[in-house]
């Protein structure tokens, strides 16, 4: 075998496709996608963080499942083969929250069941699963769903913070003691108008920190 097949499981290359989807290739940030769930589901931190995990889930292993069947899918017919992997995994996820954690499933509404129809994993699969090896594909899949991730978490840190005064449920506001030197919770907050402005705020932030970002290609 050849140097280049030998290639560690953690090389420079590999560790890249990890940390990028965190910084400056971020799915939303970036590459704008996903953006209806981070609207839909940013209220409260916990169901925030359970779709995360419910995301990097399905897209790590359809990532690995597709690319390990890569060579064996006809052309005509492989956007069903990715649709009934993303499908059947997401099915997969639904039952497990129902059984374990039916209460943030119910939060979490029909937003697990559109994880099916999420750009970001469609997008993975075509882009990158296609054309590699399961575990890059494997490591492809979970930097992207930590960058979405990390993201939807931002977001609903602050919206929870400031619209409820809470973080996780712990009433942080209260046991500051700011309600009695006449702080009020920033109702607006809630509303999903603002996740929107929160997410153009993290993204004002990335690129003016970064001018990369914003350079003619």
């Amino acid at each position: 075998m050849s140097n280049k097949e030998k290639e560690p499981i953690f090389s420079a290359k590999n560790f890249k496709l990890l940390t990028t989807p965190l910084s400056t290739n971020n799915p939303i940030t970036i590459q704008v996608l996903g953006i209806c769930s981070a609207l839909a589901i940013t209220v409260k931190l916990k169901p925030a963080l359970v779709m995360a995990l419910s995301v990097i889930a399905v897209i790590s292993v359809s990532n690995v499942v597709i690319a390990a069947l890569r060579n064996y899918i006809p052309e005509r017919i492989r956007i069903i083969v990715q649709l009934v992997v993303i499908a059947t995994l997401v099915i997969l996820v639904d039952q497990i929250l129902k059984a374990y954690a039916f209460d943030v499933s119910k939060q979490l509404s029909v937003f697990v069941g559109l994880i099916i129809t999420n750009c970001i994993i469609m997008g993975r699969l075509e882009a990158f699963a296609m054309a590699n090896k399961p575990w890059p594909a494997f490591l492809d899949g979970l930097g992207n769903g930590a960058g979405y991730g990390l993201i939807l978490v931002i977001v609903s840190f602050f919206r929870e913070l400031l619209g409820s005064g809470t973080i996780y449920g712990y009433p942080v506001i209260e046991k500051l003691g700011l309600y009695s030197i006449g702080y009020e919770n920033n109702g607006m907050m809630i509303l999903p108008p603002m996740a929107l402005i929160v997410v153009g705020l993290i993204i004002w932030v990335q690129r003016g920190a970064d001018k990369s970002l914003i350079e003619d290609k």
